[in-house]
């Protein structure tokens, strides 16, 4: 009898195997929905955070007045090898 039943499952296995897919993504579904938490929070949009840039008074008044471009420190300072340390 196990042959049998095995013979129909393998020469079927293309037919059994999309019903149980299908059973386990919706399972797997509704899973996901329980536990997950559904919450966008809200973004401005590309436009309008473009906009604010540029109409800031602040930075239009002094072009050279950039955070970014302040310097901070010594660049081939920064890696130096330890025989490289004491003769700065």
């Amino acid at each position: 009898m196990w042959p049998l039943i095995l013979q129909f499952l393998r020469s079927n296995a293309t037919y059994i195997t999309l019903p149980i897919a299908g059973i386990v993504g919706v399972i797997g579904y509704n899973i996901e929905s329980l536990l997950s938490d559904k919450y966008t929070p809200y973004s401005g949009s590309i436009d309008d955070k473009r906009a604010e840039r540029i109409t800031d008074d602040e930075r239009l008044k002094n072009a050279t007045n950039v955070p970014k471009l302040v310097y901070q420190e010594n660049v081939l300072g920064r890696n130096l090898s330890p025989s490289l340390q004491g003769k700065n």
